[in-house]
């Protein structure tokens, strides 16, 4: 139910100028949906959308530019939590350790984030393997995991 409201706000704000979160509870109630203003706003929140100048002072709903990227985000932390067991680094290689059998998801999350220091990655069943552009970026990658998690 939820993706059907969010996917049909998507649809609303592509066909609609919406000015208000009001305009558009009013848009998905004529098309059958039931809910509160406080379900709209987080679901703005989830879709991570933004009021787009019209001009003359008026602002509409639109899809951010960085929404596809914040999404990835989200996703890799998700599945880094659920599976990763240890991340760890040598010179320019980044080991991250998963559960048994997950480490494909972790790495295709990882090569999903668009990490301009990974030259390039190898999973195996339960190990991800990185190739960094130098040390510095191995360290920084490993820590900013770490923190993520």
């Amino acid at each position: 139910m939820k993706n059907d409201r969010q996917a049909m706000i998507l649809e609303i704000i592509s066909q609609e100028n919406i000015e208000t979160q009001e305009q558009l509870l009013l848009r998905l109630q004529a098309r059958g949906v039931r809910c509160t203003q406080a379900t709209i706003s987080r679901d703005i929140k989830q879709l991570h959308l933004i009021k787009e100048p019209m001009g003359q002072g008026v602002y509409k709903y639109a899809v951010s530019g960085n929404r596809a990227k914040l999404n990835v985000a989200a996703k890799l932390r998700t599945i880094l939590r659920e599976c990763m067991v240890g991340i760890d680094y040598a010179q320019n290689i980044v080991v991250v350790k998963t559960m048994s059998g997950l480490a494909n998801g972790a790495c295709s999350a990882l090569d999903n984030m668009e990490i301009n220091d990974i030259v390039g990655s190898l999973a195996g069943d339960d190990t991800v393997l990185l190739v960094m552009r130098n040390t510095e970026a191995a360290e920084l990658l490993c820590q900013e995991i770490k923190d993520m998690l």
